[in-house]
C-alpha cells in the first residue's frame, strides 16, 4: 500500500498521482447540488466535496490506471494537478480513499 506523500507548505499531504486510487469499500458517496457527501461506514466520518470537478475526479479515480490519468480524463492539465494532489491526499488520510 503506498503511503500520501509527505505534507505540502499548505499543511496537506498530497497523494502520489502515479498510483491507482479508489473510494474505501466502506465509503458511500452522495451527489448533492454543491458536490458531494462522502460518508465512512467504518469510521462514521462525514467528508464535503466542494465541487463537481472533484467529485468527478473521485469518480474517475478506479477507472484509471493512476491518479494523474483520473485527472487528465477530467480535463486537468499537470499545471493544476498539484492543487487536486492535495485534495485528494486530505481523502486519503481520512480513508476516504485508498490505493488500488
Amino acid at each position: 500500500m503506498s503511503a500520501p506523500a509527505p505534507a505540502s507548505n499548505t499543511g496537506h499531504a498530497a497523494i502520489d498521482l502515479d498510483v491507482g486510487w479508489k473510494l474505501h469499500p466502506q465509503v458511500a458517496l452522495r451527489p448533492e447540488p454543491f458536490g458531494a457527501l462522502l460518508y465512512h461506514f467504518g469510521t462514521r466520518k462525514l467528508s464535503f466535496l466542494k465541487n463537481r470537478t472533484i467529485v468527478a475526479v473521485v469518480e474517475a479515480l478506479p477507472l484509471h490506471a493512476d491518479a494523474r490519468s483520473a485527472l487528465r480524463a477530467e480535463g486537468i492539465g499537470d499545471d493544476a494537478a498539484p492543487k487536486y494532489a492535495r485534495a485528494l491526499g486530505t481523502l486519503a488520510e481520512s480513508h476516504m480513499i485508498v490505493p488500488i
